[in-house]
C-alpha cells in the first residue's frame, strides 16, 4: 500500500466514525462517482465498473461488454494512467455530498415515528410567526399556534416540548412541536409517575386549556394502587414537578370511572354533585348541585364545566336546586340576585352579592332565600285576591245585562194588581 492510498482510507475511516457513516457507505458512493468521471474521459468504454480495495484503497476500472440480456460476456482492466489525479478531484466532492445526505437520512430515521413523543430543546430563536428549538443534530419549529398564550420563550431557555409531526424536505427533516397539545401532559407524568410508565396506572382520559388548567381521568390497574395518589406523589411532589414545567398551570387529577355519572361527578371537582340526569338521545347531562356550589361547579367563565365536558364527552347543563325546583314549578324567568360564592380567610364558602354588602353565609344564604320565597308566595297570594275583589267590584257586561233583566222583572211584578181589587169598588146592594 503506498503512503498516498494509507492516508486516503485513514482520512476516509476518520469521517465516518465522525459522522456515523459507514466506511462501505463511503467507498460505494466514491466508486459510482469515478465511473461517472471515467465516462466522460475519451475513448471510454460504455460501461464500466470502478473497484476500490478497501484494505490498500487501490482503484481500478474496468470495462465490460454487455449482450443483449444485459450480461456481462467480456471485461478488461481499462484504468487511465493518470486516474488517481481525477479520483482525487472527484473524491472531496462526492463524499462531502453523500455525507450530507447520510446526515439528513439519519436525522429523519432518529425521528420518523416518533409523533407523540416528548423532546427537550434549547430556545433558539423567536419572533411572531414561531419558535427554533435546538435538539441537538436538529431543530424543531414551533409554530405561533402550538404556543401557549402569553408564555414567552427567552433565548437560551430549556423546555420539554410534544413533538406533533415529521417532515422529510430536501434540506432534512423538519419536526413540527406543540407546548398546547394534551399529550403533553401525559408524557409529562408519565416521565414523572412510574407507575404511568410501567403500565399499573393509566391516563385514560385528558382535557386541556393551555396555560391556565388541565383534567386528567385517571385508572389503575393493580387494586392495591390509587391512582390519583399515584400521580400527586408525597406531598404532590409529582404533580408540581409537571406544572412547574407548565409554568403554573393548574392541573386537576381525578380517578376515571366507567359508569358516565361517576365520571361525571368526578370531572366537576371541586363542585360536589348532587344529582346527575342523563338524556343519552342528545348526549347531555343535567347536573344537579346545591346553589352555593353552582358557580364553583361552572368556574370561572365556565372554565371548569367546559373541561368536564371535553374529558366524559357529554354536553353538561349544570342547574342549582332553586332553579331546578322553579322549572319544575312553572316559574322560570324569575330574577335572580347577582353575586358570586367564594372563600373567605377561613377558607369557607361565602356569598358576596354584586352590588356590594355584607357577606353571607351558606346557611345564611339558605335562610334569606326561604324567606324571600315566602315573601313572593304571600305576594301571588295577595295579588290573587286583590284580583279577585276588584273582578267582583267592576263585573263585566255579561254581568250587568243580567242584573238588569231581573230588576225588571222585579218592577213589573210589583205594578200588577190584586185580584180582588175591582169586586171592592163595586157599591154594596
Amino acid at each position: 500500500m503506498s503512503k498516498t492510498n494509507f492516508e486516503f482510507l485513514d482520512a476516509l475511516g476518520q469521517i465516518a466514525r465522525d459522522k456515523g457513516i459507514s466506511v462501505d457507505t463511503l467507498l460505494d458512493a466514491l466508486a459510482n462517482a469515478l465511473v461517472a468521471a471515467y465516462k466522460r474521459l475519451p475513448d471510454s468504454a460504455e460501461e464500466a465498473v470502478v473497484t476500490i480495495d478497501p484494505d490498500s484503497g487501490e482503484i481500478r476500472v474496468y470495462g465490460q461488454e454487455l449482450d443483449a440480456e444485459g450480461a456481462v460476456v467480456r471485461e478488461w482492466d481499462d484504468t487511465p494512467e493518470d486516474f488517481g489525479r481525477i479520483a482525487a478531484q472527484t473524491a472531496k466532492q462526492v463524499i462531502m455530498q453523500r455525507i450530507r445526505e447520510v446526515e439528513r437520512d439519519m436525522k429523519y430515521e432518529e425521528y420518523a415515528g416518533r409523533e407523540g413523543d416528548i423532546v427537550t430543546g434549547i430556545v433558539q430563536q423567536t419572533d411572531n410567526r414561531y419558535t427554533l428549538l435546538d435538539l441537538g443534530k436538529v431543530e424543531a419549529l414551533m409554530p405561533q399556534a402550538e404556543q401557549v398564550p402569553y408564555e414567552r420563550y427567552e433565548h437560551g431557555t430549556r423546555l420539554k416540548a410534544y413533538i406533533v409531526e415529521v417532515r422529510k424536505t430536501s434540506k432534512g427533516p423538519q419536526i413540527v412541536v406543540s407546548r398546547t397539545h394534551p399529550g403533553l401532559v401525559k408524557r409529562l407524568f408519565e416521565l414523572e409517575v412510574p407507575e404511568i410508565s410501567s403500565g399499573i396506572v393509566e391516563i385514560r382520559a385528558a382535557a386541556r386549556e393551555p396555560g391556565h388548567r388541565t383534567k386528567i381521568a385517571v385508572w389503575s390497574n393493580d387494586s392495591h394502587v390509587d391512582p390519583v395518589g399515584a400521580c400527586v406523589g408525597a406531598r404532590g411532589s409529582r404533580v408540581r414537578m409537571v406544572t412547574n414545567e407548565l409554568r403554573g398551570e393548574r392541573i386537576d387529577v381525578i380517578p376515571y370511572s366507567d359508569d358516565p355519572v361517576d365520571l361525571i361527578q368526578n370531572a366537576l371537582a371541586p363542585a360536589r354533585v348532587r344529582e346527575v340526569r342523563l338524556d343519552e338521545l342528545t348526549g347531555t347531562a343535567t347536573v344537579i348541585v346545591n346553589d352555593y356550589q353552582l358557580s364553583l361547579a361552572i368556574g370561572k367563565e365556565g372554565q371548569n364545566a367546559r373541561l368536564a365536558a371535553r374529558l366524559t364527552g357529554w354536553r353538561i347543563d349544570i342547574k342549582s336546586e332553586t332553579q331546578l325546583e322553579e322549572e319544575e314549578a312553572g316559574l322560570e324567568g324569575q330574577e335572580w340576585a347577582e353575586g358570586e360564592w367564594i372563600e373567605d380567610e377561613a377558607g369557607n364558602q361565602v356569598w358576596k352579592p354584586a352590588e356590594g354588602g355584607e357577606e353571607l353565609s351558606a346557611e345564611q344564604w339558605t335562610t334569606k332565600a326561604v324567606e324571600e320565597a315566602e315573601s313572593a308566595v304571600v305576594e301571588i297570594e295577595v295579588t290573587e285576591t286583590a284580583q279577585v275583589v276588584e273582578a267582583i267590584a267592576t263585573p263585566d257586561d255579561e254581568l250587568i245585562e243580567r242584573i238588569e233583566v231581573v230588576e225588571t222583572i222585579e218592577i213589573v211584578e210589583e205594578a200588577e194588581p190584586e185580584p180582588n181589587a175591582t169586586d171592592a169598588t163595586e157599591p154594596t146592594p
